[in-house]
Order: structure tokens, then sequence, then C-alpha cells
């Protein structure tokens, strides 16, 4: 059901009790038809515990304060699945989303880190994990090439037989390559770029959820996380992407001062249908690319974003 204006102030007004909002209600979220409203019940929207979608032009301050602007109803029936499928995880995300906005960098990651493993016990991950094979790829493989050319460090994701997926030793090869550029001063720019027709599908699934539990896998992503690497090196990287960005692959290349991307690419995030939301850096470097709501328009609908979309909503730089 879509509010008018008249009917969330109403709701607004009256102190809703938040119990009626969010996971097992009647209103798993909330979807508002907006003209010019005003911003008056702003604070009451960034307590609901539910995704809050407003339908109507982006310059009416309550849309602002929405999680997700929408133009028309035309993605209302494909959130409303997602969220279906993912009620807790999307209502997580959403939430972090907007405190996470009002954070400084490194400590926006370390929050998204604690909503990560807060949604790996989720019963929308656990669904989906106990659904799921559980398998280790093969190891044996050096994915990352590094070369250092005078000032330049050149660093390729290089397994594109895994279509270059982030597993754990991807991760690790990664933090030490962006360790070595924090350390030392000489190294005027990183660039980032893979092999293959694929940048990145993302964090290896079939790793999802084997950390025996989610205090210590977030204690993991707080020593090997390149996504805070990334952060720290901006002012020096580069990425340039070619082929899909999945997942983790578009979460740490956005954070570079330049990211282009060729015009085949395309970029989505996926986490959800897993139960889970962006975890490796994305809804920090995304949203401060291209803003909290077309984030989490991304995650919700989980559909593909052209290079000329990213291009137009500010998440890459340049199309080559």
């Amino acid at each position: 059901m879509i509010l008018t204006e008249e009917d969330f102030a109403t709701l607004a007004e009256i102190r809703e009790p938040l119990d009626r909002f969010g996971p097992e209600t009647e209103r798993p979220f909330l979807a508002i038809r907006v003209t010019d409203g005003a911003i008056a019940h702003a604070e009451f929207i960034r307590m609901l515990p539910c995704p809050v979608l407003a339908i109507g032009p982006s310059e009416a301050p309550l849309v602002q304060a929405c999680d997700v602007q929408l133009d028309d109803e035309s993605a209302l029936p494909v959130i409303a699945r997602t969220i279906s499928h993912a009620p807790i995880a999307s209502t997580i995300l959403v939430q972090h989303l907007r405190a996470s906005e009002r954070l400084p960098v490194l400590e926006a990651l370390t929050a998204e880190s604690l909503a990560y493993a807060t949604v790996q016990r989720g019963q929308d991950f656990l669904r989906w994990r106990a659904e799921a094979p559980c398998s280790v790829p093969p190891g044996g493989i050096d994915p990352l090439a590094i070369l250092r050319d005078g000032d330049i460090l050149d660093l390729r994701l290089d397994n594109p037989a895994a279509r270059n997926a982030i597993d754990a030793t991807m991760r690790d090869a990664l933090c030490e390559a962006l360790d070595l550029a924090l350390s030392d001063d000489t190294i005027a720019r990183v660039r980032l770029t893979a092999t293959g027709q694929c940048f990145s599908t993302g964090g290896e699934v079939s790793e999802f959820g084997l950390v025996a539990d989610p205090a210590t896998a977030h204690w993991i992503r707080s020593l090997r996380l390149p996504a805070t690497r990334a952060a720290q090196l901006r002012d020096r990287l580069e990425a340039h992407i070619d082929g899909a960005a999945i997942g983790a692959g578009i979460e740490i290349a956005a954070f570079a001062s330049r990211l282009t991307a060729t015009r085949r690419s395309w970029f989505q995030l996926p986490e959800l249908d897993y139960g889970l939301i962006p975890g490796a850096g994305g809804t920090v470097s995304m949203s401060r690319r291209m803003g909290r709501q077309r984030t989490a328009w991304l995650a919700l609908t989980k559909k593909r974003l052209s290079a000329a979309k990213a291009l137009e909503w500010g998440l890459i730089d340049a199309i080559l």
C-alpha cells in the first residue's frame, strides 16, 4: 500500500508505535507518495525500523529524508520482493546507511562490519546458508599481480578462471599490497585493474559464513579488510573497471579518487539475495560517491547498473 503525505503525517503525529513497522508486521516497509512534502517528520523517518521509500521529486525535503527515492512506482514490486525475502537484512541495511552518512569514513567502516556481523546470525542469512553448498575453493593460485614501475604500483586482480572473485587469498594479497603502498611514501600512485572480461564477481560465495562466529568475523575484518587500506590511500588510488564489478568488486574500487570504466561495464549489489548487506566497504565508498539513497536502491533492487547510469549518478568518473 502506498501512503499519501497526509496519511504518513498522521502516523508521525500520533507517534505510531515502532513495533508496528518492520519485519513480521503489516508494514515491512513504507512507501509514501510525495509532492512537495515538508521535512517536519524527518526524524520520525530516521527512527523507523524498516525501509522508507519515497515516490516523488528528489528535491522535496521529505523525500531527502527517506531511504530510497523513486520517480515512479515501476521499481516498487522488485523492492517489495527483496524486502519480503530478507526483511531483517533490508532493515539493518537502511538503518546502517542512515547512521553511516554522519560518521567519518574509518568509523563508518567499523559500523558496517558490525552491521554485517549482525546479519550473519540473522534468520535471512541462516536460511540461505542452510540451503547453499559449503565448500572452499582450491588454493595454490597467486590471484594478484603486482608490478612496481618507478613511483607507480600496479595491482591487477589476476584470477580470471574464478572471475576474480575476492576470496580469503585475494583479500590477504590485496591487504599486503595496499599496506606496502601505505608504508612507502615514494609510491605516488596505486593503479587497480583486473585480468579477463570480468573485473570481479565480488566475495567468494562458498566462503560466506565459514568463520565460527560473527564476533570473530568482525575481528578478522578489523585486521584484514582491503577497504580500510583503500580508504586511507584514496588520494593516491586509481581504479579502472572492464566488465562486471559485483559486490566487493565495486565496493573496494569505489574508494579510488579516480574510478573509470569501459562502456560495457556494469555494477551490482546482490548481497540481500544471501540475507546479507554489502560488507566490503560499499555502504561507505559507494554512498559517498552517489549518496545513500542510490546505494540503497542498488542493494534493494539488485539490478545491474550500466556504465552510463553509473557515470550519471557519480559512481564512476569517466567512461574510457
